[in-house]
């Protein structure tokens, strides 16, 4: 017995310091723990040759209190459970990222005196805010003020909200019960109207107010029975899709289309917002090996004998992007509406119009959003890709993709904003631990005239200042102000 238990003793000794020269050692793994489940696509199996065997963007994100140890959402973006995009070559990897952009740029590149600088606030699992749930009034008060005059110290000029994280809501409703995420029950009033609030004090600041909507997802958990009592997901089943563990509206339904366009239109006529935001999220990141669940509705609704599942996926989403164009600008002219797409449309391999990149997901394929087709049509005022790569990473090179998604914007009415992974930003022998490399991402963004701003994910990987990284965009690039575009 006294030697059973010496040997347990020494293998959990052996765990422990295997666990700690980890987390010392390897930066990736550090990451991985922590990773955010809003924006783990970005990571996601970019080494895979087939983009429908990609994992989940979003799946595994964990409560709020164990991702405030960070980064965060990714969502959206979540977000896989894959790490870092370097590979075996790291130090390979280093050396692109320090040839002439991973360090600072001798030229001086004059601040544009109209920018879109922007931070997205995740309410998801809690992820910048609130905290968490059922804080108090004031505390959840306290908490936004806070985030925002942190981001306009920055230099930030914007605040992109996720007001609806999935179709609960963070204000009352017709559409949507109260969200969790405030008091920990949904379907709670949280005694005040939050969205009103938060308006207000992002406007007080002479910030921008981007309400960002997640259309289809309607729980990270597959329990129908956990959703608040007069859910309309409840009261309408046969518009529900379970997969990977998640619940969804299903995109191929019209009624279901038509619903969401009602639902963010609420918020378009009520509430004086300046943008519709909607992120990576139509169809959901491909589970390996298994389809989302449409064969009949497909059969049965497809436009044309010859239209493949594919396209008529894609054809859905058109029709849904083009219907809420035209009804937020026929409700509210002013107001913008921009998409937040996967960084990458298609591969080079697959389409001689895609990028030199090596996704193993991409948006035309994986999400069946032909975000590109979208640009060329005017149905969006801005798209801002999540470019969530560094400098001369070899699978989706961050100067390939701004470049080739110039091309796209060329010529053509929407703005191109990019998406910048501030989340992946800490102390670490990769890439990420560079601390000029966001800001070389910026300062290259301004030497493309179709460039017209950045969004960075997330609010916290902002105000917590990782490497630095707020303090130097107020004191370098962020310095002067500037209007949106």
């Amino acid at each position: 017995m006294a030697n059973k238990k010496r040997i347990i003793g020494i293998i959990c000794i052996v765990c422990v310091f295997l666990i700690f020269a980890l987390k010392m050692y390897y930066p990736e793994f550090r990451s991985l723990i922590n990773k955010p489940a809003e924006v783990k696509a970005a990571d996601e199996d970019l080494d895979t040759e087939e983009p429908d065997k990609a994992h989940s963007k979003d799946d595994d994100i964990k409560e709020a209190d164990e991702d405030k140890t960070e980064p965060d959402d990714v969502e959206d973006e979540p977000i896989g459970e894959q790490e870092d995009d370097s590979s075996g070559t790291e130090e390979e990897d280093k050396d692109k990222n320090n040839d002439g952009k991973g360090d600072e740029a001798d030229e001086k590149i004059e601040s544009p005196i109209k920018e879109f600088r922007a931070a997205w606030i995740s309410t998801v699992y809690n992820l910048d805010w609130p905290s968490k749930k059922g804080l108090s009034l004031t505390q959840q008060k306290q908490e936004f003020t806070y985030l925002l005059d942190k981001l306009k110290k920055a230099g930030l000029n914007s605040v992109i909200v996720q007001i609806k994280p999935g179709a609960d809501s963070f204000y009352p409703s017709e559409y949507a019960p109260w969200s969790e995420y405030l008091t920990g029950v949904q379907g709670q009033n949280p005694g005040y109207n939050p969205l009103t609030f938060m308006i207000e004090e992002t406007h007080k600041r002479g910030l921008e107010f981007h309400a960002w909507f997640n259309p289809y997802r309607i729980s990270v958990k597959d329990n129908m029975e956990e959703l608040a009592k007069e859910h309309p997901a409840r009261k309408n089943p046969d518009w529900v899709v379970n997969y990977g563990n998640k619940l969804y509206y299903n995109p191929g339904i019209p009624e279901v289309r038509q619903f969401v366009i009602d639902s963010i239109l609420e918020v378009v006529k009520n509430y004086n917002i300046d943008g519709v935001h909607l992120d990576d999220y139509f169809y959901p990141y491909p589970e390996k090996g298994i389809d989302f669940p449409d064969d009949e509705l497909y059969r049965v609704s497809k436009r044309f004998d010859k239209e493949t599942k594919g396209q008529w996926r894609r054809n859905n989403i058109n029709d849904f992007i083009k219907d809420l164009y035209r009804s937020i600008k026929k409700e509210k002219a002013n107001v913008k509406f921009g998409v937040s797409p996967f960084g990458i449309w298609r591969n080079k391999s697959d389409d001689p119009k895609g990028s030199n990149t090596q996704g193993g997901i991409t948006s035309y394929d994986s999400l069946y959003a032909d975000t590109k087709y979208w640009v060329e049509n005017g149905w969006l005022d801005y798209i801002a890709p999540q470019i969530y790569w560094y400098f001369g990473y070899d699978k989706a090179d961050y100067e390939e993709l701004v470049d080739w998604w110039a091309d796209v914007v060329k010529g053509h009415k929407p703005h191109l904003y990019i998406g910048h992974a501030a989340y992946k930003v800490e102390a670490g022998n990769t890439p990420w631990g560079n601390p000029l490399e966001i800001i070389n991402q910026v300062k290259y963004n301004r030497t493309i005239p179709q460039v017209k701003g950045s969004i960075f994910f997330r609010a916290k990987s902002i105000t917590d200042n990782p490497l630095g990284l707020a303090d130097k965009l107020k004191n370098d690039i962020y310095k002067e102000k500037a209007e949106t575009p």
